[in-house]
């Protein structure tokens, strides 16, 4: 007995509903509505009149003392912060990966790195005021019991430095979720073929591990710098209008006030756009390489 199958011909000019994508569809959706098209709406606004016709006049008027000023503080602030950041998040990730600490020690430290990686505006402002405040918990304890003034000391929540503290609450965190597995791939092989050709550890570090690092730091150095230039609301929460930072003199140009400039908003936040738009393609061309060279 033989038996014969049947196979139904594909219709011709058919193709079939790539299902696979559907999982992708939802995102494509997000980054659309809410990060391109407002991207690309404000391109165009920072090139257009309240009327909507073509000028310059716009990015002409970045170049004042008051916006040259904004730029120069909040640049300022995110390369500070970066710094700080990147080395004192590198120097905890290194112990967590190479040093003596217990193993249990990393799964909390990751877990807490998570949370305040992501942990910004009114509530981190609430809590570093309510801890380093004028008033704050740590501030009266330090005064009253062991005789420490911060405030005669010169130390303000609400100066420049202040915002660095509370800006590297966010920051050090983000440093160890993103070094940490650039530190893990690092092999054991490479500190075993140093020491047997006699280098120290310092050695290894200088001329091994950090050239292999370089790319991972410098990328990550670039995000850093991108999320602490894009911060708002922590500043704004922390002492409203005291900072001149872009982000606050881009919030009250367009808040609606007599003062406001819509138009004028629109090229600050374009400015931004390029500034940390920049600061992320190093970050991902530099991160592509370093997992490039680690595999």
């Amino acid at each position: 007995m033989t038996s014969t199958t049947t196979s139904v011909p594909d219709t011709p000019g058919r193709r079939k509903l790539p299902l696979l994508w559907l999982g992708v569809a939802p995102f494509a959706i997000f980054v659309t509505m809410f990060l391109l098209l407002p991207t690309l709406n404000i391109v165009v606004g920072a090139f257009q009149t309240s009327t909507g016709s073509f000028t310059l006049d716009n990015i002409r008027q970045l170049n004042t003392d008051l916006i040259r000023s904004a730029y120069f503080i909040s640049i300022k602030i995110s390369l500070v912060s970066a710094v700080l950041g990147c080395a004192i998040g590198f120097a905890i990730a290194a112990s967590l990966v190479f040093g003596d600490l217990p193993k249990w020690l990393r799964a909390p430290l990751m877990t807490f790195s998570g949370v305040a990686s992501n942990f910004a505006g009114v509530p981190l402002a609430f809590a570093f005021i309510a801890t380093l405040g004028p008033v704050g918990v740590i501030t009266v304890f330090l005064r009253d019991d062991i005789g420490i003034n911060l405030r005669v000391l010169g130390f303000n929540l609400l100066t420049y430095y202040g915002l660095i503290i509370v800006y590297l609450f966010f920051q050090i965190p983000l440093m160890i979720l993103i070094i940490t597995p650039a530190l893990d791939g690092m092999k054991r092989e490479w500190r075993e073929a140093a020491s047997i050709l006699g280098a120290s550890t310092l050695q290894y570090w200088w001329f091994v591990a950090l050239p292999i690092l370089f790319p991972s730091l410098l990328g990550t150095f670039a995000l850093l710098f991108a999320n602490s230039f894009g911060a708002v609301a922590t500043a704004y929460a922390l002492a409203g209008p005291a900072f001149t930072l872009v982000p606050i003199t881009l919030f009250s140009q367009i808040r609606g006030d007599v003062l406001g400039n819509p138009q004028l908003g629109f090229a600050l936040a374009f400015g931004m756009i390029l500034i940390t738009g920049i600061a992320n393609v190093i970050y991902i061309v530099l991160r592509t390489r370093a997992e490039r060279w680690i595999k």
